[in-house]
């Protein structure tokens, strides 16, 4: 190892406690800029996200950082009597030789047993105390998560990958587990364990404590560090591919019916396995690396055994220790390498558990698209200008078609009446509602309720006063009367029932079994697309809103039924103002405004 790369490694482990201890970014940039200087800037900026997501993973300890202070006492104190077993068989050794005099047998084997004992006790504490935070941390972290994507909705979740959002939720959050459990405290245990064995063995002489003091730092940071550099690409594209694979399997999962019809099982199960190999193949470079790393620790390890041994035996030559000092320096060298080591073998781990905690903190840290308006405006009604609207998915997300779905779109939908919106797939029908709704912002032009811009209305007003029912109705692992009453969860059975007739539903519910206390399969898979599309509508009915907007909702719907809904719908205006999206002109009989788009 050069002295240059050396020193690189040096500053960086400098660097990384300055950013942990102060999270101050300025000290990163200065950091960065003074690096340059050395040639190292390599070092800080490959390392720069590291540390910003572990400051920021750190920063949710505060709450239980008196239990994480004992975990670390405890694990300083533990390791030191582990090394200090060694050092007091060390001395046994010596006296039982005549060499040592400094305590009686008696003594050393006392302080044996105590230590053991102690070591056991503190150890057990410790594990305990980092778990219990580890498990209060993830269960936090999960409500965070879970309200983030509740603040990012619907447009975070409109074109997402589901499977990467499966992924954060579950195996990336619980690989924080390991970082709170079994990184936090072995990085503080081991800066103050080789702190002490450095005093401890400086007291010897200064030279071994020099000498100590530079292997602890190879062992615990410069190794570390240049494992780390190589390693952190990896584990990030390494929790990428696990998310893409994770796609991928729900795909097929959901569109199982489809695979089997058009055959489509071969292709299907090869895309499986080359995302599968691609996941391999980067976990088998981050064994590589795991197992480079652990073959340099012990060898770094055994050289520094070497050199404490011909140093000690040096100066006892040269009459600056005596014998016994020169074996006890050489014992408590060796011997106190476990806190140092197991740090070095973190790095491995490290660059999954950074991976995991960056695509948790961006979810966390992650601006929504469209903001909730909280002291807005509660006023929701009145006519509905559509002004000069544009709009393009092309800045507003990622995952869905770029380019104008709207142009220029200029409307006024009178209250109390029905407006039909015909057009053909893709038009932006679909799009449009979700600008009223408010679920994106519009790129040009506005829309108004009334007098008042939908921008300066109240998020929850908003929705408080529209019912809107999509293309595809979720439904959850429940009762349908439960389903139903998403809607109004007060709701009396009878306002459920009356819901239902309106919406076409209600024979087909009684028809079942445990009528309207049947319990639908995940995702409803054991009702068909018409009778979901008819539990959405039924929400809507029962939602009892000023206004409906529906989009496509009788695509799946036999014409007799479809003619209940819409003789339903036509009875309701006359104190609601109803958008109805189609493509179907059939569906328009009952409009008395149609808008072709």
């Amino acid at each position: 190892m050069t002295i240059s790369l050396f020193t690189k490694c040096l500053f960086e482990f400098i660097g990384t406690a300055l950013l942990i201890l102060l999270g101050d970014g300025v000290v990163a940039s200065s950091l960065l800029k003074y690096s340059k200087g050395f040639g190292g800037g390599w070092v800080v900026i490959t390392f720069a996200w590291g540390f910003a997501v572990m400051c920021g993973l750190i920063g949710m300890i505060k709450p239980l950082l008196g239990i994480m202070c004992l975990a670390i006492l405890m694990g300083c104190a533990g390791n030191l009597m582990a090394t200090f077993l060694t050092i007091l068989g060390g001395y046994a050794l010596l006296t039982v030789t005549g060499v040592y005099s400094g305590m009686r047998l008696s003594v050393i084997f006392t302080l044996l047993v105590c230590f053991a004992v102690a070591r056991g006790i503190l150890r057990y504490a410790e594990q305990a105390s980092n778990h219990y935070i580890a498990f209060k941390l993830l269960a936090r972290i999960r409500h965070q998560v879970f309200d983030s994507l509740r603040r990012l909705a619907p447009a975070k979740l409109d074109g997402a990958k589901k499977g990467n959002l499966i992924s954060i939720i579950t195996s990336d959050i619980e690989l924080l587990e390991v970082f709170y459990a079994h990184t936090i405290s072995p990085i503080a245990i081991a800066i103050l364990t080789s702190g002490f064995m450095v005093w401890f063995i400086g007291r010897l002489h200064p030279a071994a404590g020099a000498l100590a003091a530079v292997f602890y730092l190879i062992v615990g940071a410069v190794i570390p560090v240049i494992n780390g550099k190589h390693g952190a690409e990896n584990g990030r594209i390494y929790r990428e591919s696990f998310g893409k694979l994770n796609t991928v399997v729900l795909d097929n999962l959901y569109g199982m019916d489809e695979i089997l019809q058009y055959g489509q099982q071969e292709k299907r199960l090869h895309e499986m396995n080359e995302q599968t190999e691609k996941l391999e193949q980067k976990n088998k470079k981050l064994k590589m690396a795991e197992n480079t790393q652990r073959i340099a620790t012990d060898g770094v390890i055994l050289i520094a055994g070497v050199l404490m041994a011909a140093l000690c035996g040096h100066l006892t030559v040269q009459g600056a220790v005596s014998i016994d000092e020169a074996m006890v320096a050489v014992i408590a060298m060796i011997s106190s390498f476990g806190p140092p080591a197991a740090l070095s073998a973190l790095s491995n781990n490290l660059q999954h558990t950074l991976a995991s905690g960056n695509r948790v903190l961006d979810i966390l840290e992650e601006q929504p698209l469209v903001e909730d308006v909280i002291d807005g405006n509660n006023e929701c009604g009145g006519d509905i200008f559509c002004e000069h609207v544009s709009f393009s998915y092309e800045s507003a997300a990622e995952e869905r078609t770029p380019g104008k779905v709207l142009e220029n779109f200029d409307h006024v939908f009178t209250e109390h009446k029905i407006h039909g919106i015909l057009g053909k797939s893709g038009c932006g029908k679909s799009t449009l509602l979700k600008l009223l709704m408010r679920f994106y912002e519009t790129s040009e032009g506005d829309i108004r309720y009334g007098k008042t811009n939908v921008d300066e209305i109240s998020t929850t007003a908003l929705r408080d006063n529209i019912s809107y029912v999509t293309q595809e109705t979720f439904l959850f692992a429940d009762t349908i009367e439960n389903n139903i009453k998403v809607a109004k969860e007060d709701a009396t059975r009878e306002e459920v029932i009356a819901a239902a007739k309106k919406a076409a539903l209600h024979e087909f519910i009684m028809s079942l079994p445990d009528g309207y206390d049947t319990k639908l399969a995940e995702s409803g898979e054991s009702v068909s697309g018409g009778e979901r599309q008819r539990i959405g509508i039924a929400r809507a009915f029962l939602h009892d809103a000023d206004m409906i907007f529906l989009d496509e909702p009788t695509s799946n719907i036999d014409s007799l039924n479809e003619g209940i809904i819409l003789r339903s719908l036509d009875q309701e205006k006359a104190n609601k103002t109803i958008l109805l999206v189609s493509h179907r002109k059939s569906t328009m009989a009952i409009a008395d405004d149609i808008v072709a788009m």
